[in-house]
């Protein structure tokens, strides 16, 4: 075998708080039918890469029933195989630990290159492009990168580069740097000098970024390269990037295509009637899935498979994951409502100009989103204003939430 592909898709998603608290953030839903994980999957399959090893971890059960037999993403034949690659007798204590730990699952695959890859970042790519620069560089090791913000460089692996593409320089997460090329989280190793690499390495929370990299570039002279990315890629960890992610998908251009029939995202779909839109329905820039019923407005949303909105109800600027009960004459502005949410009658959810910050996330909700847990229930004329967080759980002391409240 040439060519193993490894998808590394135990993280938490910690900065996704409440969205994250009953999934993996790699099984988290976007642009209405589709999972994070189906882009590396696509780029896989589309990238002729049929062998693949998904490594879970936290909460893998949404996200082991989503793949399955790898059936959407053409898996399943003679000459394929996906395989769910769970702790066993301990837990991954980093990236890097986590493809230790499973060294006698690629040992017996014998494969020449590891394609290491994230399953919770948003792109498109042909990853046979990378495969070739790393042959005729005679690379080592290969890293996927793109620049980012300077104001972000303290969320990736940055590096700096010579005038031949070498890597020659390596921090995970400064504070600040010269430097934003950024570490896409995509590796692609010679297996022979991945497998020495784990095994001299030691560290009990083995990471690629924090030890796996630098300890080459020091140790492997003009053998470690930086393949150069240059279309969309989004890290959606946070309300603020998941929600601006997902609302990119409806405007008139978008950066990633999703409608590109030459590359196409593949999922496991529900088997769920058309949409309904009633007769006073309003839709304007909107995706809107299988099995949804609209009797109200959506404006500028995204709206899971079978979601209902009711008469006089406006949905705006928001992601409503799948079977939301949206009632009649609600308002949502702003918001992310997580599945089976019901709203009731005249309720309002992201009310106001308050854009007090979260009282306790103020680093996760400051920009006025909304946040409700999967399940919850939100009684009829109730007020939520914004950077709330209500859980299912939730009790209301009286109509009016204030902003910035999280309710239990």
């Amino acid at each position: 075998m040439e060519i193993l592909a490894l998808i590394l898709a135990g993280g938490k998603g910690s900065r996704l708080d409440i969205l994250s608290q009953r999934r993996s953030k790699p099984a988290m839903p976007f642009a209405g039918k589709f999972r994070i994980i189906d882009f590396t999957l696509s780029n896989c399959t589309q990238s002729g890469i049929y062998d693949i090893g998904i490594l879970t971890q936290y909460l893998p059960l949404s996200l082991n029933e989503h793949i399955g037999s790898g059936k959407p993403w053409d898996l399943d034949r003679r000459d394929s195989s996906v395989t769910l690659l769970q702790p066993h007798n301990y837990w991954y204590l980093g990236t890097a630990d986590a493809v230790l730990k499973n060294l006698e699952f690629i040992d017996r695959r014998s494969p020449k290159y590891v394609l290491i890859l994230s399953g919770d970042h948003i792109y498109k790519m042909d990853y046979r492009k990378m495969i070739n620069m790393h042959k005729i560089k005679n690379a080592k090791l290969t890293i996927a990168t793109q620049p980012v913000p300077f104001s972000e460089v303290n969320r990736f692996g940055i590096m700096s580069i010579n005038d031949m593409g070498e890597i020659v320089d390596f921090e995970e997460k400064p504070k600040q740097s010269k430097s934003n090329l950024a570490s896409m989280g995509i590796y692609l190793f010679d297996y022979e000098l991945l497998r020495k690499v784990l095994t001299e390495v030691k560290h009990e929370e083995l990471d690629f970024g924090k030890h796996i990299i630098p300890h080459l570039i020091e140790t492997t002279s003009k053998e470690v390269f930086a393949y150069q990315y240059k279309d969309y890629w989004m890290d959606v960890g946070t309300y603020d990037a998941y929600l601006e992610a997902n609302l990119a998908m409806t405007k008139d251009y978008t950066e990633l295509d999703l409608y590109d029939p030459t590359w196409k995202i593949f999922t496991k779909s529900e088997d769920l009637p058309p949409v309904k839109v009633g007769s006073e329905a309003i839709i304007h820039n909107s995706l809107v899935s299988n099995g949804c019923v609209i009797e109200g407005t959506v404006i500028n949303s995204v709206l899971s498979p079978g979601v209902r909105v009711g008469k006089g109800s406006v949905v705006k600027d928001s992601v409503v994951l799948n079977n939301v009960i949206i009632s009649t004459h609600v308002t949502v502005d702003k918001a992310i409502l997580d599945k089976r949410v019901t709203i009731g009658r005249n309720a309002y959810v992201g009310f106001g100009d308050d854009y007090t910050p979260n009282i306790e996330k103020p680093d996760l909700l400051g920009s006025g989103i909304t946040v409700i847990e999967k399940h919850a229930i939100v009684p009829s004329n109730i007020k939520i204003g914004r950077n709330c967080r209500i859980f299912k759980t939730a009790t209301y002391d009286s109509n009016d939430v204030k902003s910035g409240s999280t309710l239990r």
